[in-house]
């Protein structure tokens, strides 16, 4: 965990990130693969659905554990990702236009080859490896009064929040994702697994569905987070820009929620406050355009460009 002075002087709080961007893989998903493959019995290979980071964890430990590795993808997945996971050794097959479709093809692999899944967030024992990050957190800095974590699929957040609060029952948890397309933060709202639709965003590794038959993360993440916040994809930009500009860290857009919303005065705090940066894989061409304030192309929509602070 290392302090942003930046980020102290815009909420008036001391406040924390805790570098996962610095993972072998470059995201934390390599936590909670790790723990599942490590409690795998004899199979064949494991395959798994992944809007990128997963897909690279699995493919890392799998590798490390002498498996075959299959990652199943959409068509939204940008193409550096599909990329970085070949390049790990790891095969791709890419199906539809959405994680539903993605997993329809995992599923196949599971009935059909005998692959053991490894989920990449309704799962114990991912969600058990992802929430050592919680851990690691409340021992660093245990006055830790508010948590601000990415939310996706909910592993994460899950695994964090039962990590957060058994080491301090009163801590606030707050979880951040992209205002369009955010499965957790509908269903939530719900009360139940919705489907939403998939849209193209900066955050793209917080896409994608939950599952209507999530077992494990739904249930945890209503219970146990005090909020769910919204940004957009101008909020996103802005905080990937002050990590850049601010605190000199290359960041994908997931990682970027938190600022996104306290720079936009979404989220106040009035304690010790930490915030996860959950990962480094993204496209550098468009990378470098939003830095230098260009215009960038989401699906069929434009993002007009500005740099943070101008």
């Amino acid at each position: 965990m290392v302090p942003s002075p930046f980020m102290e002087k815009q909420t008036g709080q001391p406040f924390w990130m805790k570098l996962e961007i610095g993972q072998d893989t470059g995201a934390f998903k390599l936590r909670g693969a790790t723990n599942a493959i490590r409690a795998l019995g004899d199979v064949p290979g494991v395959v798994c659905c992944s809007t990128g980071n997963h897909g690279r964890a699995v493919a890392h430990a799998a590798t490390r554990a002498g498996l075959r590795a299959v990652v199943c993808m959409s068509r939204l997945v940008p193409e550096a990702k599909v990329a970085r996971i070949r390049a790990m050794g790891a095969e791709v097959v890419i199906e539809g236009r959405s994680q539903d479709d993605a997993q329809k093809a995992a599923d196949r692999l599971v009935r059909d080859e005998g692959l053991a899944e490894i989920p990449p967030f309704d799962h114990p024992a991912v969600i058990a490896g992802q929430g050592t990050i919680g851990l690691e957190m409340l021992e660093n800095q245990p006055d830790l009064s508010t948590l601000i974590i990415p939310l996706s699929g909910g592993g994460l957040a899950a695994g964090v929040a039962i990590a957060a609060r058994s080491l301090n029952p009163d801590i606030r948890l707050i979880g951040v994702t992209m205002q369009n397309g955010a499965a957790m933060a509908a269903s939530i709202t719900a009360g139940q697994p919705v489907e939403v639709e998939e849209v193209a965003s900066l955050a793209d590794s917080l896409g994608g569905g939950i599952g209507l038959d999530n077992r494990h993360s739904f249930a945890i993440c209503r219970a146990l987070l005090d909020e769910v916040v919204l940004v957009t994809e101008a909020e996103i930009r802005d905080g990937m820009q002050a990590l850049y500009y601010e605190d000199a860290l290359v960041a994908e857009g997931a990682s970027a929620v938190a600022h996104a919303a306290l720079l936009a005065g979404k989220i106040t705090v009035t304690g010790p406050t930490g915030t996860i940066l959950t990962g480094r894989n993204l496209d550098m061409s468009m990378f470098t355009r939003l830095m230098v304030g260009e215009d960038v192309m989401l699906g069929d929509k434009v993002l007009k460009g500005r740099i943070y602070g101008t």
